[in-house]
């Protein structure tokens, strides 16, 4: 597909504000209308106390039809999927079908390497397991070392099914229809309708259709939401609507251990399927997603219940990650000056 040279439009406004437009706004509109080869393509909503403050549109759901974008319209999520199930597998645990420190064996009896022994809930949630393919041994000792990982939440999703009795879709979808997310699906439910083009920037220069989006592991980066939904997740879910209080504070607390040095944001602490940020004393919670074609942030900051969803449908520089996620990183810097210099 040739490159399709396009303007960088604004396709829909909502902002609620007082008077005229605040220092936030117009930081953001300068960064997004800075003329660059490569513009924002997609969809930023901020929130504060579940009130609108930020709800812009930029560029094209399909770049060959110059089709707009619309409000719901769905983009993959990459790794804040990842949430989604801590959630699920914490709700398992808070009824007693399964424990944290039990080895996965216990559950998933089918596995044959001897790391099924050692290698427990927690080390899954928390990237701590050392696990690359399910026939091949660790590469480290269990417990020891932190390492990103996509099929150790491949593998808490078929822990869960195991212990509920339910397909990790049938849960998944039932804990958005509890949360009122009508447009966040388990892409192996069919049911979604306005799922946007993924692009990603080849060598070239050019942007080509991706069609390798949902190479990722459904519980680790393959879930389908909107901004709006993402929105409404942060509220309900950093409220503490979905998990006891004690459960909830396992999640927010760096676990001893998971420390990552992230490509894009250096070292990073790890909860249970989120990040947690506590630089210049501003808590931050939350993650970044990747799935081919697709670019994606949401934060959450308790102190000021401000959420910050940013989605992009085009992958440029995916070979220097900290290029491909500019927009969601600078965004996310102005929102931390403004809670710093707002104390």
């Amino acid at each position: 597909m040739k490159f399709i040279s396009f303007l960088l439009i604004f396709l829909e406004t909502t902002v609620v504000a007082f008077g005229q437009q605040n220092n936030v706004e117009k930081q953001i509109d300068t960064l997004i209308s800075a003329k660059t080869t490569k513009p924002f393509n997609g969809i930023i909503l901020i929130s504060q106390k579940a009130k609108t403050k930020y709800s812009k549109m930029y560029g094209y759901s399909e770049i060959e039809k110059k089709r707009v974008f619309k409000i719901n319209d769905q983009f993959v999520i990459g790794s804040i999927s990842k949430q989604f199930t801590a959630v699920l597998v914490l709700r398992e645990f808070e009824k007693g079908h399964l424990d944290l420190s039990t080895p996965i064996h216990t559950y998933l009896p089918e596995l044959t390497q001897s790391w099924a022994d050692t290698v427990t809930v927690h080390h899954l949630l928390t990237h701590m397991h050392g696990i690359t393919q399910i026939d091949k041994p660790t590469t480290f000792k269990v417990g020891t070392q932190y390492s990103y990982s996509q099929i150790g939440y491949d593998l808490l999703a078929k822990i869960i099914e195991k212990t509920s009795g339910k397909s990790f879709a049938e849960l998944s979808m039932n804990l958005f229809k509890e949360c009122g997310m009508k447009d966040t699906f388990h892409p192996d439910i069919k049911e979604y309708s306005n799922l946007v083009k993924g692009y990603t920037e080849i060598e070239s220069g050019k942007i080509e259709f991706e069609n390798k989006t949902f190479q990722n592991y459904v519980a680790a980066g393959s879930f389908i939401s909107t901004a709006k939904d993402l929105s409404i997740w942060n509220k309900i879910f950093y409220s503490g609507k979905l998990l006891k209080n004690e459960t909830m504070k396992m999640l927010e607390t760096k676990q001893q251990g998971a420390v990552r040095n992230h490509p894009i944001f250096g070292i990073t602490e790890y909860g249970y399927g989120i990040t947690i940020d506590t630089k210049a004393n501003i808590l931050q919670l939350g993650q970044t997603g990747f799935a081919p074609g697709f670019v994606s942030m949401s934060y959450y900051f308790p102190k000021t219940q401000t959420s910050v969803v940013v989605l992009e449908n085009i992958a440029y520089d995916t070979d220097d990650l900290k290029k491909t996620f500019y927009y969601q990183t600078e965004i996310l810097k102005i929102i931390r000056n403004e809670i710093k210099n707002s104390r």
